[in-house]
C-alpha cells in the first residue's frame, strides 16, 4: 500500500521545541517496559469463544510479538503492507500490533461486527495483504464470511484463523508454534524494516456522512503523544492497572486498552464481551484502577444490581468519552462507585481531545465535555471561521499534537485548514474557563453505545428496498445508549411492511446488526424544505416524542 500522509514541517517544529512529540515508537516503549520490568504482567484476558485465560509478562509478551513479526515476513508482508485484524479483546491484538511495528507494517483494526458489507469495502480499500479473525466469536463464523468475500479482494494474500483448526490458515501453527527466531536473523530484519515516528503505523475506519467509512492514518507520534498526555491528565503511573472492555477495534479500546498500559509499563485486563457484573468481577480480582469507554459502560456498572457483590473501590477514575454523559449518570456513578468520574470527548482522527481534570469541581465534571489535554487546541467558530465568543455555540474545530495525518486514498475528505485546525463536525459551545461542551451534530450520523452510525449508508439501503419509496434515520433518545436509530419510510403505493420485515432485509444483505435502526415508523409523506430536502430536525421531534412516550 502506498500511504501519503500529510506532513507540515512548522507543526513538527512546533511541536519538537515545546517537547511534545516523543520522536518513538511503540516498540520502544515495550523494549523499556521489558527492560524495566520483565516480569510483570503485561496483558491478561479471558477468551470466550474457548474459556481460556492468558496471561503474559512483558518479557513473554516481546518475545510472542516478535516471532509473530518474523512469523509474518515468512509469509510474504512487507513493509507498509496493511494487515486487517478482527478480533475481541484478546491478547492476539498488542501481540500483532507490535509485530506490525517491528517489521514496518500497518495495522487495520476492524470491529468483530462488521460482516460481508463492511468487510469487503473495508478490506478491499486499504488493499489489505493479509486477515487475522477468530475461528468463532459470539456464534459467527468469520473464517467462512472471509472465504465468502475473498474473490473480490485481488490484493488479500492470506487469512489467519486465531484457534483455526485447519494447519495451513492457523494463526497458533503459522505463527507462534514455529521458533522463527531460530531460521531468521531478528536483529537485522527489525533493524532494516524499522519504521519513523512519522510513518503510518495504524489505519482505522470511521464512517462519516458519506455514508463510506473514511480511513483515519495515524503515526507514531499521534499515538503515542495522546497516551502520554492523557494519562498525565488523569494522573496514571505504573502502578495503575487498566481495565478495557471498550473493543481494541476502537479508538478508545486501542490507545487506551492496549498502547497506554504498555506506556505506563503496567497490566491490561481486557474483557471480550461486555456484562457489566462480570467486568465487576475482573476489576475487584485484578485490582483494576483505571478504565475508559462510553455512557452505557458507566450506566451498566452504575444500575445493575449484581455489579454490588463485587468490590470495586481500586476502580479511581473512569474516562466516559463518544457521547456526553446525561449529569443525572455522571453523579449517580461517582456517588454509588465512589469513583472519578472523568467526561472526555475525542474521536477517531484525535483520540482524546478534552478531559476534565482531577480537581474540578462538580459543574464541570457532570456538565461539560472537559478542557482540552497539553498540546491541543479546540475552538468554535461561526459558518464563515470567524472565532465565536465564550458560550456561543458554532462548529467546533480542534488542532494539536495527536491530529490524524489525513484520510487514506480520501485527501479531498479532509477538513483540515492550512493553519492545522480541523472541522470535527461537531457542534459545541466553549466556557470562558476553556471548557466544552458538545451541543449537537453537523455531521449526519447517530451515536448509539459511543459508536457512529453511517445513517446514509443504512438509508441507501433502506430506498434499494423494493418497497420503500422515501427513507430516512434519526436518532431517538435512549437513557442507556444516548441514542437509537429510528427509521421513517414513506412506502410505494399498495405495499405494506413491518419492523421485521426491515429486520429480516437488513440480514439478508449482511448490514453489521448494531447499524440496524430499532423502531420503524411509516409516513403518508416525509417533511421538507421548499427546495425538497428532508427537514430532519422534524423527524427528531417525532422520534424524541416516541422516546418519552
Amino acid at each position: 500500500m502506498k500511504f501519503d500522509p500529510r506532513h507540515d514541517p512548522k507543526h513538527r517544529e512546533r511541536l519538537n521545541a515545546q517537547g511534545l512529540w516523543p520522536d518513538r515508537i511503540i516498540t520502544d516503549l515495550m523494549d523499556a517496559a521489558v527492560a524495566a520490568r520483565p516480569d510483570h504482567i503485561a496483558v491478561t484476558d479471558v477468551n470466550t469463544a474457548t474459556g481460556r485465560s492468558t496471561t503474559l509478562s512483558y518479557r513473554e509478551l516481546r518475545t510472542i510479538s516478535d516471532r509473530i513479526a518474523l512469523g509474518l515476513v515468512s509469509m510474504g508482508v512487507q513493509r507498509n503492507d496493511v494487515v486487517s485484524v478482527q478480533l475481541p479483546n484478546w491478547w492476539h491484538f498488542a501481540g500483532l500490533y507490535l509485530a506490525c511495528v517491528r517489521i514496518g507494517a500497518v495495522i487495520n483494526p476492524l470491529m468483530p461486527i462488521f460482516r460481508e458489507r463492511e468487510m469487503s469495502f473495508m478490506l478491499g480499500f486499504c488493499e489489505a495483504k493479509l486477515v487475522v479473525v477468530p475461528r468463532r466469536f459470539r456464534g459467527f463464523d468469520h473464517p467462512a464470511m472471509i472465504r465468502n468475500i475473498r474473490k473480490d479482494l485481488p490484493h488479500l494474500k492470506g487469512m489467519l484463523v486465531v484457534d483455526g483448526e485447519d494447519e495451513a490458515t492457523s494463526f497458533e501453527a503459522q505463527l507462534i508454534n514455529r521458533r522463527w527466531e531460530d531460521e531468521m536473523d531478528a536483529r537485522k530484519i527489525f533493524a532494516e524494516r524499522r519504521p519513523g515516528p512519522d510513518d503510518v503505523c495504524e489505519l482505522i475506519y470511521t464512517s462519516g456522512t458519506t455514508g463510506q467509512p473514511k480511513g483515519v492514518m495515524h503515526t507514531a507520534n499521534t499515538l503515542i503523544s495522546n497516551i502520554e498526555q492523557a494519562g498525565r491528565q488523569v494522573g496514571l503511573n505504573s502502578d495503575d492497572v487498566v481495565f478495557m472492555a471498550s473493543p481494541i477495534a476502537h479508538q478508545t479500546g486501542f490507545l487506551y486498552g492496549m498502547m497506554l498500559p504498555i506506556y505506563y509499563k503496567t497490566k491490561s485486563v481486557l474483557q471480550d464481551i461486555w456484562d457489566a457484573v462480570v467486568a465487576a468481577q475482573r476489576i475487584q480480582d485484578e485490582g483494576a484502577t483505571f478504565t475508559m469507554a462510553s455512557t452505557p459502560f458507566l450506566a451498566d456498572l452504575t444500575h445493575n444490581e449484581g455489579v454490588a457483590k463485587y468490590d470495586t473501590s481500586t476502580l479511581r477514575n473512569f474516562i466516559c468519552a463518544g457521547a456526553s454523559i446525561p449529569t443525572v449518570l455522571a453523579q449517580a456513578a461517582a456517588e454509588k462507585l465512589r469513583i472519578r468520574v472523568i467526561s472526555g470527548w475525542g474521536m477517531s482522527e484525535n483520540g482524546l481531545v478534552t478531559t476534565t481534570r482531577i480537581g474540578d469541581a462538580p459543574e464541570k465534571v457532570f456538565q461539560t465535555d472537559g478542557a482540552p489535554i497539553t498540546g491541543m487546541e479546540i475552538r468554535v467558530v461561526d459558518s464563515d471561521g470567524r472565532l465565536l465568543p465564550p458560550n456561543t455555540e458554532g462548529h467546533l474545530q480542534a488542532r494539536g499534537l495527536t491530529s490524524f495525518v489525513g484520510y487514506l486514498k480520501k485527501p479531498e475528505l479532509d477538513t483540515t485548514d492550512a493553519d492545522g485546525w480541523f472541522d470535527t463536525g461537531d457542534n459545541a459551545r466553549i466556557d470562558p474557563d476553556g471548557y466544552v461542551r458538545i451541543t449537537g451534530r453537523s455531521k449526519d450520523i447517530i451515536i448509539r453505545g459511543g459508536e457512529n452510525i453511517p445513517v446514509v449508508e443504512v438509508e441507501e439501503l433502506l430506498y434499494r428496498h423494493p418497497d420503500v419509496q422515501d427513507a430516512s434515520i434519526v436518532g431517538m433518545p435512549d437513557e442507556r445508549l444516548g441514542e437509537r436509530g429510528c427509521a421513517f419510510l414513506v412506502l410505494k403505493p399498495g405495499r405494506s411492511m413491518t419492523f421485521q420485515d426491515m429486520v429480516s432485509y437488513f440480514s439478508d444483505m449482511k448490514l453489521a446488526k448494531n447499524y440496524w435502526p430499532e423502531r420503524m415508523e411509516v409516513l403518508t409523506e416525509m417533511p421538507r424544505t421548499p427546495s425538497g430536502k428532508i427537514q430532519k430536525f422534524k423527524l427528531r421531534e417525532v422520534a424524541k416524542e416516541l422516546a418519552s412516550a
